[in-house]
C-alpha cells in the first residue's frame, strides 16, 4: 500500500491505517526508537504512541512524506522517553554522547536539547545540509538524527571507522564556523 492510501485510510478513520502504517514502517520506526533507547520495551511503546499521535494528527495534517512524518514522531517519543528515564536514573547512553559531541557546536550541554530545537538552528542546520556532499550528510544524519554508532556508521557506508571519525568530527567544525558566522552564541 502506498502513502497516499494510507493516509486516506487515516482520514477515512479506519483503524486498518494502523496496520497499514506498522506493515510498511513498523521496522523502521523501531530501529529509530531502539537506536536512542536501547531497550526493546522501551522502543515498543514508542512506537505505540507514535501510531496514536499520527492518528490524532491525520487529519486535519496530510503529511507530504508519510515516513518522514512518522521518524519524526517516532524520535522525538523516544527523546522523551530517554529525557525522563534520564531524569530517574542518571547514566551513559547514545543520546548523551551525541549531544556531548554537538556540545561544541552549541554553547553548553545542559541546553543543547532545547537549543538543538531552536527554529533558528534548525532553519541554519538544514541550509547547511544542504551544502554538504551526499556522504557528509549521510553521516551527519545517521549519527546526530538516527544516533547511530560510529561503528554501525562505518559498517553501513562500508568505510572505516577513523574516517566516520575524522568526518564527523571536520563536519561539526563546519557547523561550528556556520553557526558563528549566522550570530549564533557558542
Amino acid at each position: 500500500m502506498n502513502d497516499n492510501e494510507i493516509i486516506g485510510l487515516y482520514f477515512a478513520r479506519a483503524e486498518s491505517a494502523i496496520t497499514e502504517t506498522d506493515k510498511k514502517y513498523g521496522a523502521y520506526c523501531r530501529g529509530i526508537t531502539f537506536d536512542i533507547l536501547g531497550n526493546r520495551e522501551d522502543s515498543e511503546e514508542c512506537v505505540s504512541d507514535t501510531y496514536m499521535k499520527a492518528w490524532n494528527s491525520i487529519p486535519p495534517q496530510q503529511p507530504k512524506n508519510l515516513g518522514a512524518f512518522l521518524s519524526a514522531i517516532a524520535r522525538n517519543a523516544a527523546l522523551n522517553m530517554r529525557r525522563n528515564l534520564s531524569a530517574l536514573r542518571r547514566g551513559g547512553g547514545k543520546a548523551e554522547d551525541v549531544y556531548d559531541e554537538l556540545a561544541e557546536c552549541i554553547a553548553d550541554k545542559q541546553n543543547v536539547e532545547q537549543q538543538f530545537d531552536d527554529r533558528e538552528i534548525v532553519r541554519i542546520l538544514n541550509g547547511f545540509l544542504g551544502k554538504l556532499g551526499s556522504e557528509k550528510r549521510i553521516m551527519f544524519m545517521k549519527r546526530y538524527y538516527h544516533f547511530r554508532s560510529i561503528s554501525e556508521i562505518a559498517s553501513e557506508m562500508n568505510i572505516s571507522e577513523e574516517k566516520v571519525k575524522t568526518t564527523l568530527h571536520r563536519v561539526r567544525g563546519k557547523l561550528k564556523k556556520e553557526l558563528e558566522k549566522e550570530g549564533i552564541e557558542l
